[in-house]
């Protein structure tokens, strides 16, 4: 005789195969809906030693002794090769969110043009910026017209003595 396809009640009747598949597929799903909160970290940029980045030292240290010490920089400043930058970046993200920054940061290494050491400075969390945008528009200087009045606005002005270039100049 084949086991029925549906649970009995009962206390003495054994589970079936479906209910089973059933449990097994409800824990499964709990299991994926769980994992989905989860928290997310990640590290971007340099992965420096405290020990080595103390050791660079302003009058001491060149590029090569820098180079050899902390490796390539990160990044070199925009306006010259004698700035060198050590960026580093700890997040953490929940399910879907944007990243938040936990962590960070900032070697700046100066250099004179012999290319010997002249500063180290290093920064943190305070050079974070939030940016919220509103919406889809951008605040900016001036005043605020309404669609007509950036329609119709001109009306009047143009060829008008006086207003600028486009207006008459006395020739004939």
């Amino acid at each position: 005789m084949a086991m029925p396809l549906i649970d009995q009640e009962g206390p003495n009747m054994p589970k079936t195969k479906i209910s089973k598949a059933l449990t097994l597929a409800a824990v499964a799903g709990i299991a994926m809906l769980a994992q989905g909160c989860t928290q997310f970290r990640g590290h971007q940029g340099y992965i420096g030693d405290s020990v080595l980045l103390t050791s660079v030292q302003a009058g001491v240290d060149n590029k090569e002794s820098v180079q050899a010490t902390l490796g390539r920089p990160t990044f070199t400043g925009q306006f010259g090769s004698n700035d060198w930058y050590y960026f580093a970046r700890d997040t953490k993200q929940l399910a879907f969110r944007n990243p938040r920054p936990t962590a960070q940061s900032i070697i700046h290494v100066q250099f004179d043009n012999a290319g010997n050491v002249v500063a180290v400075n290093q920064k943190g969390m305070e050079n974070v910026v939030q940016l919220n945008p509103e919406g889809d528009k951008t605040r900016t200087l001036g005043r605020e017209t309404s669609f007509f009045e950036e329609l119709f606005g001109n009306i009047g002005s143009v060829g008008a003595p006086g207003a600028g270039q486009g207006g008459s100049s006395g020739r004939p």
